[in-house]
């Protein structure tokens, strides 16, 4: 079932706990310097995919970082994309038939996973986790190719997270997404979706 509608971005659900928000400062600064109908046009051409849940609520399951950003612009709408329809489902077997289809990830900014009422129902409250922002910043500089492996940014974040410091990232963050230019190309990451020989 696909199908691309309107909808107010107050009105999305994440999927998970955290956003690298240096990815989603350096997307606002993007959406700002557009004139609103060249915003309305860039939304259009990345819509943000959602699943209808228990009580018709949608939740998005991809594009957080968009999403969060076009949130905090306080831009009242956006494109989405109806993956499923799982609303009939009970909000149990909701988060089941989610996690099954790999459309859930409530992993913290430490890398731990937490149960599923962790999940912050707004936008606003998901929290920051720096190693998302160094691989998104690797990613936009050639460091891993983007792929549509489910969640493919939380295993680099990962990786990233076991392999630099958290005070280098904190002190030089430009400095840090070198480190991880370095470390996408190390034979380690082979296994990683997205990996570039």
């Amino acid at each position: 079932m696909s199908k691309i509608q309107l909808a107010p971005i107050i009105s999305l659900c994440p999927t998970q706990l955290t956003v690298g928000l240096l990815e989603v400062e350096a997307k606002k600064k993007h959406l700002q310097t557009l004139s609103a109908k060249d915003q309305s046009a860039f939304l259009a051409a990345h819509p943000m995919p959602v699943v209808l849940g228990p009580g018709q609520r949608m939740y998005i399951t991809d594009h957080h970082h968009l999403a969060r950003a076009a949130y905090d612009l306080k831009i009242a709408q956006a494109c989405f994309e109806v993956e499923d329809d799982l609303s009939t489902l009970s909000q149990d077997i909701f988060w089941i038939h989610m996690n099954k289809e790999s459309w859930v990830h409530p992993l913290d900014q430490h890398g731990v996973r937490h149960r599923y009422d962790s999940i912050p129902r707004t936008l606003d409250k998901l929290v920051d986790d720096v190693y998302r922002s160094v691989a998104g910043f690797v990613r936009d500089a050639g460091g891993y190719d983007k792929t549509h492996t489910a969640f493919a940014e939380f295993i680099w974040a990962d990786y990233f997270r076991r392999n630099i410091a958290v005070e280098d990232v904190l002190q030089d963050f430009a400095d840090a997404v070198k480190q991880g230019m370095a470390l996408a190309r190390d034979p380690m990451a082979k296994r990683i979706p997205g990996f570039k020989e």
